[in-house]
Parts: C-alpha cells; sequence; structure tokens
C-alpha cells in the first residue's frame, strides 16, 4: 500500500495467533492497535511492538460488545487514526458434546465468534470506505471446512464466518476494499495446549506429522493485506499442513 496509511485493528491479540499476527503487521509497517480482554497481555504485545520501532496500542476490550468497539476504536482513531485493515481473530474454542451444548453455551459462543466479526466490520468499513481502501481478514477455522467431533457449535460459527467473508467480498470489491479469510489447522498456541487434544499423540497422523507456528498464520494474513494480493477478494486461504485442501 503506498500512500494510504496502514492502521490495524488486531482482535484477540493478548497471545497465539493474534499477537503473532500484530507482530507481523507492525514488522511490515502498520501501526497496530490490539485489542483483547486480557488487558496485561494486550498491552505485552503493544509494547513488543513498540520495542522494535514501531507504533501500538493495547487496549482492553470485549469485540463482541458494540459499545466497547466504539470506545475502542475511538482510542485508536486519538492515538493512531483511521482503520485501514481489520484483523478479525478474536474467538472462543471450546470443546463439548453436542448433548451437553445448552442454548446458553452455543448463544455466547456465535456471539464472541461470528457476532464479534460483524460488529467489527460495521464499525471499521466506514474508515476504509473513506480512505478508498481496506483490508479485512477474518480467522476461521478448518474445523468449518471438515467439521470436527465434540466441535459443532465452534465449526458452526466458524462456518458463519466464511460465509461473512465471501459475503462482504462480494459487496465491497469495487469500492477498495477486501476480504478474506485464513482457516488455521493445528497449530501450536496456548489455546491449542490447554485444549483436550494432546499434541504430540495428535502430530504423527497429520500429513506433516507436525503443528503449525502461529507465524504461518501470520505469514497469509500479510499476504493478504499486502498490495500484493489486492485482486484477491472472496478467498479462503488455508494454512494447515495438508490436513484439508479445497
Amino acid at each position: 500500500m503506498s500512500e494510504v496509511r496502514k492502521i490495524a485493528v488486531v482482535t484477540g491479540a493478548a497471545r497465539g495467533l493474534g499477537r503473532a499476527i500484530a507482530l507481523r503487521l507492525a514488522e511490515e509497517g502498520a501501526a497496530v492497535s490490539a485489542w483483547d480482554l486480557d488487558q496485561a497481555g494486550v498491552e505485552e504485545t503493544a509494547a513488543m511492538i513498540r520495542g522494535k520501532g514501531q507504533r501500538a496500542i493495547g487496549i482492553k476490550a470485549n469485540s463482541a460488545v458494540a459499545g466497547e468497539i466504539a470506545e475502542a476504536l475511538d482510542m485508536t482513531h486519538r492515538e493512531l487514526g483511521s482503520v485501514t485493515i481489520l484483523i478479525n481473530n478474536a474467538a472462543l474454542s471450546p470443546f463439548a458434546r453436542f448433548e451437553d451444548i445448552t442454548e446458553e453455551i452455543w448463544d455466547n459462543l456465535m456471539a464472541i465468534n461470528l457476532k464479534g466479526p460483524f460488529l467489527c466490520c460495521k464499525a471499521m468499513i466506514p474508515d476504509m470506505l473513506a480512505a478508498g481502501w481496506g483490508r479485512i481478514v477474518n480467522i476461521s477455522s478448518s474445523a468449518a471446512q471438515t467439521g470436527a467431533a465434540v466441535h459443532a457449535h465452534y465449526s458452526a460459527s466458524k462456518g458463519g464466518v466464511i460465509g461473512l467473508t465471501k459475503g462482504l467480498a462480494m459487496e465491497y470489491a469495487n469500492r477498495g476494499i477486501t476480504v478474506n479469510n485464513v482457516p488455521p489447522g493445528f497449530v501450536n498456541t496456548e489455546g491449542l495446549r490447554e485444549s483436550p487434544v494432546d499434541v504430540e499423540a495428535y502430530a504423527p497422523t497429520t500429513p506433516m506429522k507436525r503443528p503449525g507456528r502461529p507465524e504461518n498464520i501470520a505469514a497469509a494474513v500479510a499476504f493478504l493485506v499486502s498490495d500484493d494480493a489486492d485482486y484477491i477478494t472472496g478467498h479462503t486461504l488455508s494454512v494447515n499442513g495438508g490436513r484439508y485442501s479445497n
């Protein structure tokens, strides 16, 4: 991107994929507004970026609540400027048998994983339209592509993210905004290590026999927000070590 200022919002940026994405976008020259409910973690992410000479702020915010999004966006505007890059990464990834998924659990997951990206897009697309340039990358999941046992609600929410991506891509394709999604698969994050998945036991069953790194996802995101990807929209760029191909 040449003349338009690169100012990125990354949700769920306190650790894992979000932190890796925030760090990579900063390396690519973007100023980063890192959002998360974990205030200490997101402030650490921002400090890591500033330590490398780039501009960044960390904001404690629930990216699934419209009022908190508005407050965080206002702070981003004051500190950094108008947003031209949005990475919808914040999500829950609980495991539960379908018969144990209550309506409350379902609604809470959909609020974070699907309503959140909708609200963030609603809030930030006006900045992109004003700039005549924008990049949105939604982090979906390979679980939406393959399905996953004890992950039906999560798979459904991430399938919705893929559908939202495609719809927005078609709507804004001729207005300077691209919208794509990256579905990770078996990436070695804190969340994976805290889950019921036995990482070492599962790795040999995968095509590459190893988990991916958060930096692999960050690299895919960095490409999709670059000028080199300005003719790519509505695309699903799978980063999963061969778990699923399409």
